[in-house]
């Protein structure tokens, strides 16, 4: 079943490759959220939620999203283990509408030649990780009628300042100590 939603747009369908509406969509939305999960029935879930200007369409089927370095490493770790992901947007503005894209995910760590071809895609930002890659299988939206309308106020650069603060060497310490296990003991950066 597809509807209408207040902005025109026919909801609740699947679509074949990002095309030009959909890219100028996403390129409006602040906020993304990663979904990811370990094999194990009893291992974690994680739901990630991603802001400042670090996602990109890179292709009709492929996105990519830079990865900074945070308190935990499940994304990393999921990703190493079976490749599931999804990443979902939410607008949260006058015209309701929630997008989700489905597909294998890739950890492009820093010294590899896809992060390098990648990173040009990017601005700056201190405690960089990773570059996440995503091959879409499934571009799909629905109408997003329960969620509220926010107004937005300003991005955060409190996580950037962090690391800038931390400097080179503590960014690497830091993912050695933290980063390099899942929750569940997934290996994470370095494993």
């Amino acid at each position: 079943m597809t509807e209408e939603n207040e902005g025109g747009i026919e909801l609740g369908q699947a679509y074949e490759t990002l095309d030009a509406a959909l890219r100028e969509w996403i390129a409006k939305q602040k906020v993304f959220f990663v979904g990811t999960a370990a094999l194990a029935a009893d291992a974690s879930i994680n739901c990630s939620p991603k802001g400042m200007d670090t996602f990109r369409v890179a292709g009709e089927r492929k996105v990519a999203y830079l990865d900074l370095t945070g308190s935990g490493v499940e994304t990393i770790a999921h990703l190493k283990e079976n490749g599931r992901i999804v990443i979902m947007f939410c607008s949260f503005d006058a015209v309701p509408r929630i997008v989700r894209l489905h597909g294998t995910g890739h950890v492009n760590v820093t010294d590899s030649a896809e992060f390098k071809a990648y990173r040009p895609l990017f601005g700056d930002f201190a405690g960089v990780r990773s570059i996440i890659t995503v091959d879409v299988k499934r571009i799909a939206d629905s109408c997003g009628y329960g969620v509220p309308e926010y107004t937005f106020k300003a991005g955060r650069d409190t996580l950037v300042r962090y690391w800038e603060e931390k400097g080179a060497q503590g960014v690497q310490d830091y993912q050695k100590s933290a980063n390099a296990r899942s929750l569940d003991g997934l290996p994470g950066l370095g494993g």
